[in-house]
């Protein structure tokens, strides 16, 4: 396995792009010049097929530093990858394929990311016989591009929650930039954002930003 920084970790919002009047391809392309680390192909509307094609465009824009990764749909990530031999790994959720299952069909140099909610997700995911190399933890506040996400919990809230699990830990939900410092400050490997990035008039710069923050905060 390589490798993977995930201290900007950007989450693909096609609705978000289009609003801004952008394709969501050259918004990515955007978004890893301005200093993205690691990118989640992420559309549940999307067929299997047009998951495929999103994330094989992603990849022709995205540089090799970046980690690329497949938001649930572990066929997909499989089907990517024989194409694209350095993609990075999948993204799963907790109503998903078992870990064990999916760390057994996309082998071991594979980055696995699971989403965890509760001290239980948390728990299970620390236990679990397959490698897990982070958890996404969430939600900082409400937001609109996981309507279905249990209550916030606040930085203080995700801090805690990522003392408590042995693998890195990255902040999801509602992100916004003067979040990005005190969450690295707390531990967090990375913040993921979504349409904070994917909206933004200029994606370039607001990657910067969200990338100068992380940078400040890792170094309190």
């Amino acid at each position: 396995m390589r490798p993977f920084d995930l201290s900007v970790y950007l989450v693909t919002d096609a609705d978000a792009a289009g609003r801004a009047g952008r394709d969501l391809v050259a918004t990515v392309h955007a978004a890893a010049a301005g200093g993205i680390t690691a990118v989640q192909v992420r559309d549940k509307r999307a067929s299997a097929r047009e998951l495929l094609e999103l994330t094989l465009a992603l990849a022709r824009v995205v540089p090799p530093h970046v980690a690329l990764l497949v938001n649930d749909r572990v066929d997909v990530f499989c089907a990517a990858r024989r194409r694209v031999p350095g993609l990075a790994g999948v993204h799963v959720g907790q109503s998903d394929l078992p870990l064990i299952d999916v760390r057994a069909l996309v082998g071991p140099d594979v980055v696995i990311g699971v989403t965890a909610s509760t001290d239980a997700h948390l728990m299970a995911a620390a236990a679990s016989a397959a490698r897990v190399d982070y958890v996404g933890i969430g939600t900082v506040r409400a937001t609109a591009t996981k309507p279905d996400a249990p209550a916030p919990l606040g930085i203080n809230g995700i801090v805690r929650q990522a003392a408590s699990v042995g693998v890195p830990a990255v902040a999801i939900g509602g992100i916004r930039l003067d979040d990005v410092a005190p969450l690295r400050a707390g531990g967090l490997a990375g913040v993921a954002v979504a349409s904070a990035i994917c909206a933004a008039a200029d994606p370039a710069a607001t990657a910067q930003a969200f990338a100068a923050a992380a940078r400040t905060g890792a170094a309190a």
